[in-house]
């Protein structure tokens, strides 16, 4: 097997962070890693396979000879920086939104639209969905092979870590706070639901909620799919929860539905109604997109209700990043 120089830009974030871990458990054909993140950075290290690896400053770095570059460092960062590692040689897998709506790059699960990577090459640039679409997309494209989706009812109970290190910490620390946090600070985290993620477009529905929206047509190849989404912060530390309600163009049982489910790939089917995903068993730390309270729909016709839980951290952002680098490797490059 082949050994790939691989960058990680972002080091030091939740993400950067996790896709480190998760190249060594995988056992990703590594030759070298190169940890890179801002100046405040430079004098710490990471551990990877027993080595202590120094983390090196993006603005300094040179790309060439990096083989996949994997961007988790926000989109001004990727903005800046992702021409240049393409420019040098590499492949990037990138985990911010600059490119995912860029008609050219393609916009990648695995599981979902594996040959959208065909014609990777013409930019060797590919987009990582946002982490709420992922785990949706993974849990409701073996109903729509079946049956086509023409329409989704989304609302999102999206945890902290979502918007990363600095926000989590100011949640640990109201947590552990003697004094209730001042209500009228925005930053409020604990003990409070918040129904914005994402700046408000002119539509009224903020950012986070068109992500859904277009990310769920680009994927799905379907610009008709009709798509309605509300994401919420909620106080949980790891794990995103999604309520999710489908109608498909011909009837599909619930049974049907299970079975189907059961045996797809990266999903674990919880069927009991006794016993449901929750994040905080199975959205922190683990690698599948968990669906329960799978159910008809009693207001719409052909219409389904599902319950998604899955680690927005690994399998929303580090661990689809890796997926995709192992099927340009099994597949095309």
């Amino acid at each position: 097997m082949s050994q790939y120089n691989v960058a990680i830009v972002g080091a030091t974030g939740l993400v950067g962070e996790t896709l480190i871990s998760l190249l060594e458990d995988r056992e990703f054909p590594v030759s070298s890693l190169i940890p890179l993140a801002s100046e405040r950075s430079q004098n710490k290290h990471v551990q990877f396979k027993g080595q202590d690896i120094k983390i090196q400053v993006l603005n300094d770095f040179n790309f060439t000879g990096v083989d996949f570059a994997f961007f988790s460092a926000g989109a001004l960062v990727s903005e800046q920086f992702v021409p240049t590692a393409v420019k040098a040689g590499a492949i990037v897998i990138d985990n911010t939104s600059q490119f995912r709506y860029q008609d050219h790059i393609p916009l990648v699960i695995p599981e979902v639209n594996p040959d959208a990577l065909i014609n990777f090459s013409s930019t060797n640039i590919i987009a990582n969905p946002n982490c709420s679409t992922i785990q949706m997309l993974v849990a409701l494209q073996p109903i729509h092979q079946i049956a086509k989706i023409t329409k989704i009812n989304v609302s999102t109970y999206q945890s902290i870590s979502g918007a990363g290190r600095k926000t989590l910490d100011i949640f640990n620390q109201q947590l552990i706070s003697d004094e209730y946090p001042n209500s009228d600070d925005p930053m409020l985290f604990a003990h409070n639901v918040i129904p914005q993620i994402g700046e408000f477009d002119e539509n009224g529905h903020a950012l986070e909620e068109m992500k859904l929206v277009w990310e769920t047509q680009k994927i799905f190849n379907d610009q008709e799919i009709r798509v309605n989404a509300t994401a919420v912060r909620v106080p949980v530390r790891f794990g995103h929860a999604e309520a999710v309600s489908i109608q498909t163009e011909k009837p599909i049982a619930v049974n049907e539905i299970n079975c189907l489910l059961q045996s797809s790939a990266g999903i674990k089917v919880l069927p009991d109604n006794e016993s449901y995903p929750l994040p905080i068993i199975h959205g922190e730390g683990t690698d599948d997109v968990f669906v329960g309270r799978i159910r008809k729909d009693l207001t719409t016709e052909n219409g389904i209700n599902l319950w998604i839980v899955a680690d927005n951290i690994r399998k929303g952002a580090a661990l689809n990043s890796i997926q995709i680098a192992e099927l340009l490797i099994k597949s095309y490059i």
